[in-house]
């Protein structure tokens, strides 16, 4: 199936108007798909929506995945699923674990079942870079995995037992996608689980340093939103029927310090602001439950999804920036 044949199918994004389900309904919009978000707004946020929220093709359900008849509403009628509803954020988990298992493994389920019964044809969700848990090994590669590092890499790895549960067990097929540290447009700066690129890209608005955990030497694949909606729409679309009940990386297959990702995105905003050139980068304690290094092999979704990234790091943070710079300078 071609992006063009998604024309007038039915897809239900849960968590749409999240930073990743929002960019993805915006763009399946734009391919004149018929578009359901269910959110219930605990990390959603409404301002995500507005750019679409009047499109014609477009119908907001604001529920709890926890609630099964939500579920089932949701998912009646629909062609695909792109499940990116759940409770994120490693040290969120630690600090709640009970909370997360219920939205990240219980709403999963709900979800699941809903699909299932409503003859869903796939059903794409994100998975997460965290289930490689303590593995040393690099790059990470599908089928070889650590033990998980935080309750949140549980109900992740739980999420991809299940979707291969469900297909073995009832015929659903499933894809999941490991994001590996999403960041862009839309992703929220504030609040105590922020991502550490909008947070840091707020405090050197507001000419605050920021502190990175440790040294500064962790190290991440950072990967910019528009090769994730990329992987869910190659996710979406692909008739290799290899391809299915699979998982698959999502990322660049790159690796970038976190003083070096500090260091390039002062130097970006200082483009837009000299002053920035002048904030200090500061260090605190390491953080509970971070994996010190994390970079994704990218070959399985090149074979099976001929998936090439269209940005690389330095191309994502550049366009990053200068979204940020556009949407959040009237609050500096």
């Amino acid at each position: 199936m071609e992006l063009k044949e998604l024309e007038a199918k039915k897809i239900l994004v849960t968590g749409g108007a999240g930073f990743i389900g929002s960019n993805l309904c915006e763009k399946l919009l734009s391919l004149n798909a018929n578009v359901v978000c269910l959110d219930n707004f605990a990390t959603g946020k409404k301002e995500n929506l507005i750019s679409f929220q009047d499109h014609h093709h477009f119908k907001l359900i604001e529920g709890d995945i926890r609630n099964m008849e939500t579920c089932i509403e949701a998912c009646d009628g629909q062609d695909f699923v792109l499940h990116q509803a759940a409770l994120g954020s490693v040290p969120r988990s630690i600090n709640d674990p009970a909370t997360s298992n219920e939205v990240n493994v219980g709403g999963f389920l709900n979800m699941l079942i809903a699909a299932r019964d409503a003859g869903v044809k796939r059903f794409v969700y994100a998975a997460s870079s965290s289930t490689y848990g303590d593995s040393k090994e690099l790059p990470k590669i599908e089928d070889r995995i650590g033990k998980p590092l935080s309750p949140y890499a549980v109900t992740k790895l739980v999420n991809e037992i299940y979707a291969d549960v469900f297909h073995k067990t009832y015929g659903i097929d499933t894809i999941g996608l490991r994001y590996f540290n999403v960041f862009g447009r839309r992703q929220d700066p504030n609040g105590a689980y922020a991502a550490v690129i909008p947070k840091f890209v707020l405090q050197f608005l507001e000419h605050q340093s920021p502190t990175i955990n440790g040294d500064g030497q962790y190290s991440r694949d950072f990967t910019y939103i528009d090769n994730v909606v990329q992987m869910n729409l190659l996710a979406l679309t692909t008739e290799n029927t290899n391809a299915l009940n699979q998982i698959y990386n999502t990322a660049v297959g790159d690796r970038t310090t976190i003083k070096d990702m500090a260091e390039k995105l002062r130097e970006f905003l200082a483009d837009f602001d000299p002053k920035i050139a002048d904030v200090e980068i500061l260090h605190g304690p390491v953080r509970a439950g971070d994996v010190p290094h994390s970079k994704a092999s990218i070959e399985k979704a090149k074979e099976f999804l001929n998936y090439y990234p269209s940005h690389s790091f330095h191309q994502g943070l550049k366009e990053a920036v200068k979204w940020y710079w556009e949407n959040l300078k009237t609050n500096n």
